[in-house]
């Protein structure tokens, strides 16, 4: 294996120099995207050549152009002389992306589309969440790249639908998570579906022995490259401010709350370790004002594509996730990063703090640590380097949390009603994806799926479950039926008595037959055990009261 480890400066270069197609260079420009970072310096000569690659450089420093431009450049796409070339290979895959979260394949399937906007190559994303029937047909349309999960990746290849065969660029993107999250199979199983003369790159921030391992058998001869700012040589990002406040839990809504009314502040990103903690988290700032919506994995995917557009838009500013979103959300223009809860360990926290000061911009980082994660963060201090191993005691009040965020004097932990001009999650559309793994209507109550963090989804089960109870006792008497197959259930037997009582112009006329009395009568014989069938029980049923 060859290493590279250099810092490279690129002020003069552009992308045109490196000898990329000049439609991606066209298509990048039109973004203005036209200096590559030190990652993209160092790999596209390699890549462009042909050759293996291990990619390593810091969260948020361009990895996802360092591969995507190779993997474009080497794919041909319908209407160009290559394409007619391929044969058999026509509409079949020539590059394959896997990366280890759903936010994370559609961040890097936009980040093709954009660089491949002037070409006709068709991206097809796949990933877990969605119908299978959409990704199907558009694979069976034709694909030329393929972005997704290994999860879903391997069901469609199971199924027949995904053909690796003809696969020329093969990338693994965010590696060491795919290790964390148990993918490293999945992966192998989709690499020995491809040619072994397939170009591999490997891109992460970190990289772990089994990452490397994997590389040695999946790689031939893998050039190593690690790149990084000239100035830069800590773990974390240069750009980034990072602070640190041991907060008591029962206040630290409220000096959220004031951090998030700081000067200067745009997107933020809050990061809780729970997905419960993420849904109240999100739920409290609501009612103090603010724009807030969630990403955690008890919300169908429908809500959490619908949670990120609105971030990205500006409709909401805030946006509360678990650890699932910090490999996914690519948005340049966030400011502050919270962990609201102390990460688990040091890769957790450059993840999670590598959402902000990302493509060449600054960032804060402020990360709040309970007594009982002192430990914790000890460990993360010292393998990092930060210099922060006593975290100073903080509370809502503390002039030092007014001083070292700008937050302005007199700030409460509300939002003011002239702040609040944001539109908020509800302003954006939730997507109908045929969800799957959820009930019908399961993400569809409540616009952003507030009812599925926990928060009155009973409350809608009991009231849909007393309706279909009136709807069988309703259909039991219109069938006329005797009222002996429902002894195990009181409610059924028990209309058929009163309706009978009713017809019959017996004592319970009394009542008027009407439906609310009945029900009425009904609820005291259950709490009785409803051993009578005759009607001379619900006449004894209020004597006995």
């Amino acid at each position: 294996m060859t290493e590279t480890h250099a810092s490279v400066q690129t002020p003069d270069k552009t992308f045109a120099d490196f000898d990329v197609d000049p439609r991606i260079v066209e298509a990048l420009a039109d973004k203005g995207i036209t200096t590559p970072f030190p990652i993209q310096a160092m790999t596209l000569p390699v890549a462009l050549s042909g050759h293996d690659i291990i990619g390593q450089a810091k969260t948020g420093t361009g990895k996802t152009l360092g591969f995507g431009i190779p993997a474009l450049q080497r794919t041909a796409a319908p209407g160009e002389p290559a394409y007619e070339g391929l044969g058999d290979a026509q509409g079949k895959p020539q590059a394959l992306i896997v990366a280890p979260t759903r936010e994370l394949a559609v961040q890097v399937a936009n980040d093709l589309e954009t660089a491949s906007r002037k070409r006709a190559v068709r991206i097809v994303q796949i990933y877990g969440g969605r119908a299978y029937e959409p990704q199907i047909e558009a694979l069976q349309k034709g694909a030329d790249v393929v972005v997704g999960t290994p999860g879903r990746m391997i069901d469609l290849l199971n199924q027949g639908h995904l053909d690796l065969r003809f696969i020329k660029t093969a990338v693994l993107d965010e590696a060491d998570e795919m290790l964390d999250l148990g993918f490293l199979p999945d992966v192998e199983k989709l690499l020995a579906a491809t040619p072994a003369s397939r170009h591999t790159m490997l891109f992460s921030a970190t990289m772990p022995g089994a990452v490397v391992a994997l590389a040695r058998r999946y790689m031939t001869q893998p050039t190593h490259i690690r790149a990084a700012d000239p100035d830069d040589d800590g773990a974390t990002v240069k750009a980034i401010k990072q602070v640190v406040y041991r907060a008591h839990a029962l206040d630290k809504v409220e000096v959220l709350a004031r951090m998030l009314q700081a000067n200067g502040r745009g997107l933020t990103v809050v990061f809780a370790r729970t997905k419960r903690t993420a849904a109240k988290v999100s739920d409290e700032l609501r009612d103090r004002g603010f724009a807030a919506g969630a990403i955690h994995g008890d919300l169908g995917q429908g809500a959490r594509e619908q949670a990120l557009r609105a971030f990205r838009s500006g409709k909401i500013d805030i946006l509360v996730a678990t650890d699932v979103a910090a490999r996914g959300i690519d948005v340049t223009d966030v400011t502050h990063v919270v962990n609201y809860q102390c990460p688990e360990d040091e890769k957790t926290y450059l993840h999670r703090i590598g959402r902000t000061g990302r493509a060449g911009k600054t960032g804060t980082a402020v990360t709040f640590v309970d007594w009982d994660d002192i430990p914790r963060w000890s460990l993360i201090d010292k393998a990092l380097d930060l210099g922060y191993p006593e975290p100073q005691e903080t509370y809502s009040t503390s002039p030092h949390l007014f001083e070292d965020l700008d937050i302005p004097e007199g700030t409460k932990g509300r939002l003011p009603r002239d702040k609040r001009t944001r539109e908020g999650l509800e302003a954006e559309t939730l997507e109908d994806l045929g969800e799957t793994g959820k009930h019908a209507g399961g993400s569809g109550r409540g616009q952003g799926g507030r009812g599925q963090g926990g928060r009155g989804g009973s409350g809608d089960g009991s009231r849909e479950g007393s309706r279909e109870g009136g709807n069988r006792n309703r259909s039991r008497r219109r069938r006329g039926g005797s009222g002996q197959g429902g002894s195990t259930e009181g409610a059924p037997r028990e209309p058929r008595a009163e309706g009978g009582s009713a017809q019959g112009g017996s004592g319970t006329g009394s009542e008027g037959g009407e439906s609310k009395p009945r029900r009425s009568r009904n609820r005291r014989r259950r709490r009785s055990g409803g051993a009578g069938s005759g009607e001379g029980a619900p006449q004894a049923q209020p004597a006995g009261e």
